[in-house]
């Protein structure tokens, strides 16, 4: 039987569950990061392609915005190409400091502090389920696009049923999904190039009467409304435009599944990602201005820009349909950064104890499928609150994304100022922190002033409550933690005092009755449950077997030699114990498990000692509450009953010892 157990095992939804996500990984593989980790190509699709496919919606949102002044398209993709570089370069600042990931978060906790840092934290994840959300809601506009009006009743149902898509993918593993969704970044490229190239050149004979026309149109508004009254329509339409920047972010959060050497793979992706969306959103508002395109009910500017240029071709309306079909699948591909990132930044937060400590576990895949799995569903209930709306969507999101912008360049320009004596370029790159941050923060103050009434008022209030509940989560995490240290002050140093009893230094032996007793560490918590076992039944076990479980979670992912550093302290701990044990006179050994998943390890673990000792009970130790809340459940893992079923039903016998904790 191998290591997962046999096929003819295994149940049959376990079969159907591994036949959709896949078999387990191995963590002991040696390859296992190399074959997991994305080269740049593939991390501009999986991470870049966020970024890129919003110039699906980011320019015609500020199209719409202004109005009959269409001249100021070509001062809005100047514009807008400028801003991708600056918010891109800085980025790459965040990149080169921070190379194990975590973008704004990680920002914003180490350079301003933790109360910044969940801040900037929460308003990324409202980022990247809103990321989720923006992108199919945009894809089904676009494939919707060739549809009768009659079809579009369907959208929200194509939508949902996409994002479930999504989650099984990811589930899968990142670089699966990434590779299954490739062809479609590619087919976008191609026909984006033909679009935005055909459409550009095939004009070149009308630059000069479209240039007299803007001239003319842009003195015709000076005399009308004044100079202020043009930069303010054309400041609020680069505002309300400002979702063609929201996935530039990704990249820098996304570094820990990118490859050696991260810092200059990310670089890499950044660069290849801002070049491409500025030519693409740059582009895209020239081809509007030189086409002279109108907004029509029940299609997208890019589709009556596709038609307009192709209609005239022979197979100009196939051309045009699969370019806005690879515009909609590429915002699938988008969707992907939201599964990738959100995950990831929720992982972090758990390890700074603003999230429940279980969304820093992996998957037997080696996914954040918790993570993964709450994102995805979060995406579903805001497309369903919105009904898809596109517009309403893009400003929930714009709000988030620009928030954690501003907070991630000021903290920047922090960090170059403090080390000015040590940083070679310090004011070239303050300077592009300092420009950035004020663009964004530009950004942000016109679109919350601007939209707050039409749905704006809803993100701040979803960020804010998160904010408050990841306070909540911190507190009680803190109280605990102080009764546990009680412990950890009172029980832990026993193993240092000199014994009276002589240290009993005999094998143990398998005919004896046997402790096996599970531990996470050398603290009181451990110290306590072994007392108790000695107190409780006085004379009836001879041996003690110690079992730990190594656990890889997201901060150990990030360097492959942390697991084994982690092996190592795992098993000092272990080595405390069996000294703890021979002490107090007991034979004592220890073993050791290395997995992702404590219920599936310890339980096998625990297996195989019982068969070695027959005459064993497994003991486990349980945080006990003087009042029990429902919230319990969710912040603490019920690992030690999870094991008890599954020991329970191989016959093992299992006691599970409380601890008590006073908060």
């Amino acid at each position: 039987m191998d290591k997962d157990g046999s096929e003819s095992e295994l149940t049959f939804l376990t079969k159907l569950r591994r036949k959709i996500i896949g078999a387990p990984r191995d963590i002991r593989d040696p390859g296992i990061f190399h074959k997991l980790a994305l080269i740049p190509l593939l991390a501009w699709i999986g991470l870049g392609a966020d970024g890129l496919s919003s110039s699906s919606y980011g320019p015609e949102a500020a199209f719409r915005a202004i109005g009959s002044h269409t001249y100021l398209a070509l001062f809005l993709a100047l514009a807008t190409a400028i801003t991708v570089f600056i918010i891109s370069f800085a980025y790459m600042r965040i990149i080169e400091h921070f190379p194990n990931g975590g973008g704004g978060y990680v920002v914003a906790t180490q350079i301003l502090g933790k109360k910044t840092g969940v801040v900037s934290g929460c308003a990324l994840i409202i980022d990247y389920i809103l990321t989720i959300s923006v992108s199919i809601a945009s894809c089904s506009d676009a494939l919707f696009s060739y549809l009768p009006m009659e079809f579009h009743k369907f959208k929200l149902l194509f939508s949902g049923c996409l994002i479930v898509m999504l989650i099984i993918l990811n589930i899968r593993g990142v670089k699966e999904s990434i590779t299954f969704l490739a062809p479609i970044f590619i087919v976008f490229v191609v026909t984006h190039i033909i679009l935005i190239g055909y459409g550009v050149f095939s004009n070149i004979w009308a630059i000069k009467p479209i240039a007299q026309q803007v001239h003319s149109n842009f003195r015709g508004d000076i005399s009308a409304i004044g100079g202020l009254g043009v930069f303010l329509i054309f400041i609020r339409a680069y505002s309300l435009g400002g979702g063609t920047y929201t996935g530039i972010e990704a990249v820098s959060n996304g570094l820990q599944i990118m490859r050696e050497p991260r810092a200059e793979t990310g670089k890499k992706t950044m660069l290849y990602m801002a070049t491409s969306l500025a030519i693409t959103a740059g582009g895209i508002f020239i081809c509007y201005l030189f086409l002279k395109v109108i907004p029509c009910e029940g299609k997208t500017l890019n589709a009556i820009l596709a038609d307009n240029l192709f209609g005239q071709w022979q197979f100009g309306h196939l051309l045009a349909l699969i370019t806005i079909f690879s515009e909609g699948a590429l915002l699938i591909v988008a969707a992907q950064a939201g599964f990738i990132d959100a995950p990831r930044v929720m992982a972090n937060m758990s390890l700074d104890s603003w999230f429940p400590h279980r969304f820093a576990s992996f998957s037997e895949r080696l996914t954040m499928q918790n993570g993964v799995l709450i994102i995805g569903g979060a995406a579903i209930a805001l497309l369903i609150y919105t009904q898809g709306s596109i517009t309403t969507l893009v400003l929930m999101y714009s709000i988030n994304v620009f928030l954690t912008f501003s907070i991630s360049h000021f903290a920047m320009s922090k960090l170059f100022i403090k080390n000015r004596n040590k940083e070679a370029k310090w004011k070239q790159n303050l300077g592009i922190c300092v420009v950035a941050f004020i663009l964004c923060i530009t950004i942000l103050g016109i679109t919350v002033f601007e939209k707050f009434r039409e749905g704006g008022w809803v993100t701040l209030l979803i960020t804010s409550l998160l904010i408050v509940l990841c306070y909540l989560i911190r507190n009680h995490y803190s109280r605990v933690s102080g009764g546990v240290k009680k412990l950890d002050v009172l029980l832990s140093g026993i193993a240092d005092m000199p014994s009276e009893i002589n240290i009993n230094n005999a094998p143990t032996d398998k005919r004896d009755m046997t402790a096996i007793q599970l531990v996470t560490g050398y603290n009181g918590f451990g110290v306590h449950s072994f007392l108790s076992i000695a107190r409780s039944f006085p004379g009836l076990y001879k041996n003690f077997v110690f079992v730990s479980i190594a656990v890889v979670d997201q901060d150990l992912f990030k360097h492959e030699a942390k697991i084994e550093d982690l092996k190592n302290k795992v098993t000092q701990s272990l080595e405390k114990y069996v000294e703890l044990a021979r002490k107090f006179g007991f034979p004592a050994e220890y073993r050791i498990g290395v997995g992702t998943d404590v219920v599936d390890i310890a339980s096998k673990l625990c297996e195989e000692v019982s068969s070695e000792f027959r005459r064993s009970t497994v003991f486990t130790g349980q945080l006990v509450f003087e009042t029990e809340n429902f919230y319990h459940k969710m912040l603490h893992n019920e690992t030690a009953f999870a094991i008890q079923r599954r020991l329970q039903w191989k016959g093992i016998s299992n006691v599970i010892l409380p601890i008590r904790i006073k908060l």
